[in-house]
């Protein structure tokens, strides 16, 4: 006699208990089991090259051997593992090993805030704090941003599906045209400075503007360093916050730590997660200049704020993988390895693929929207997983482990170049 709790097979269960809400299972319709550095094993023993890490969350791989051999020591040391934002020996590691290893060598004089464990908890955690400090409402954001899922974030977020989810109207937030939106036709800001000037706009003065250096569920949209230095200077001369949303494109995914870096600037507010933990475990940060800490003791608050097993992984990545440039100039060596496989790609396909990214996130561009998602499930199909991103989802994105190799990199190139012309040709 069969028990009634074991007629479901094991993908059987997805389907009947798990919310329709799912996606990435969609798209790649197998169980996965263990998982090791830049390659993940389904049940049944196949393994996949991961170009996804994680959404950009595991920039150090799967189950890092030094991150992972100081996680296990702590917790088989009783370490505390929920802490709220009470003192512990782990988050003041964490805060000295960040000091000494991330803000002094970058100039960087950031108070440190923990907002909660996720990106979108940092992000209403920096408009939040925006809004307190100077007394204004509204926010402006950028054509195909992504900010977050929260009411907050979501307001400042570009994708009309998205935002529909919401069930309400999604306010106090104003798009502007991101970096080359017009296709260089209209001159940068020249709208957003006039209205911002002129008392009969409408426009009322924003607290903050929110940005993307690279947008990468926008469909890797980069912004030139030049735009990024003519809006820091905007928001200067004006008296409005800038926040950098570093959560996908921070801890070195372009290059530097910070992504901004490249343009010389010193937002006023900046947020981090997906990868800052190192391996995978929830965490987030918000990092506002001094001047900016108005906070109440608990005026922003959260359960989970306090991961400090994150704490220690996160430590560790930054004592192993940033007290040199070395994984600053490995990671641009490989991007621009990704760069000239699909340059050459762009080359043989004149028209209907081209190429846009900076370090290690970098796009191939379909002409034809739904190619991208056929290139990716072709690549499934081959041992490997990507995904797609932009409004139609037209772009097949890479956002490799910065420690892959440049052997594993090549066989992923190899497969989505294949893949590639089967859809094309």
């Amino acid at each position: 006699m069969t028990d009634s709790n074991t007629t479901n097979t094991h993908t059987d269960i997805f389907e009947s208990l798990e919310s329709e809400v799912r996606s990435y299972s969609r798209g790649w319709p197998t169980v996965f089991e263990t998982a090791s550095g830049s390659w993940i094993r389904d049940e049944n023993g196949k393994d996949y090259l991961d170009f996804f890490a994680g959404a950009g969350s595991l920039n150090y791989g799967h189950n890092n051997p030094v991150l992972k051999s100081a996680l296990v020591d702590y917790i088989v040391g009783d370490g505390i593992t929920h802490g709220l934002d009470m003192s512990t020996v782990a988050k003041r590691e964490l805060l000295e090993t960040f000091e000494d290893k991330i803000l002094k060598p970058r100039g960087l004089d950031y108070k440190v805030q923990f907002p909660g464990p996720t990106g979108t908890n940092t992000v209403e955690a920096a408009l939040k704090l925006a809004r307190k400090v100077t007394g204004r409402s509204s926010i402006i954001n950028f054509t195909n941003a992504f900010h977050g899922m929260t009411l907050g974030a979501l307001s400042v977020t570009g994708n009309s599906m998205k935002r529909a989810g919401a069930g309400i109207p999604l306010v106090h937030a104003t798009p502007m045209p991101f970096d080359n939106y017009f296709d260089g036709v209209t001159e940068d800001f020249h709208w957003f400075s006039r209205v911002l000037d002129d008392s009969g706009s409408g426009l009322n003065r924003p607290a903050a503007v929110i940005v993307e250096t690279v947008q990468g569920e926008g469909g890797v949209n980069v912004a030139r360093p030049e735009w990024l230095r003519a809006l820091a200077d905007l928001c200067a001369e004006r008296d409005i916050l800038l926040i950098v949303d570093d959560v996908q494109m921070g801890c070195g995914r372009t290059g530097p730590f910070f992504s901004f870096e490249i343009a010389g600037i010193t937002p006023d507010i900046v947020c981090l997660s997906k990868s800052i933990s190192g391996y995978g475990l929830p965490m987030a940060l918000t990092l506002f200049k001094r001047e900016l800490d108005v906070w109440g003791p608990g005026e922003h608050n959260g359960t989970f704020r306090g991961n400090n097993p994150a704490f220690i992984t996160s430590k560790v990545a930054l004592d192993h993988y940033w007290s040199d440039d070395a994984l600053h100039q490995s990671t641009l060596a490989k991007g621009e390895k990704i760069n000239q496989a699909f340059t050459a790609l762009s080359n043989q396909f004149e028209g209907k693929v081209f190429t846009r990214g900076r370090g290690l996130v970098q796009g191939l561009v379909f002409d034809e929207a739904e190619n991208a998602g056929k290139v990716c499930k072709l690549a499934f199909d081959e041992g490997l997983l990507a995904e797609t991103s932009g409004p139609s989802d037209e772009v097949v994105k890479l956002l490799p482990a910065l420690t892959i190799t440049d052997e594993e990199l090549d066989h992923g190139l190899g497969i989505l170049a294949d893949a590639t012309g089967k859809v094309c040709s």
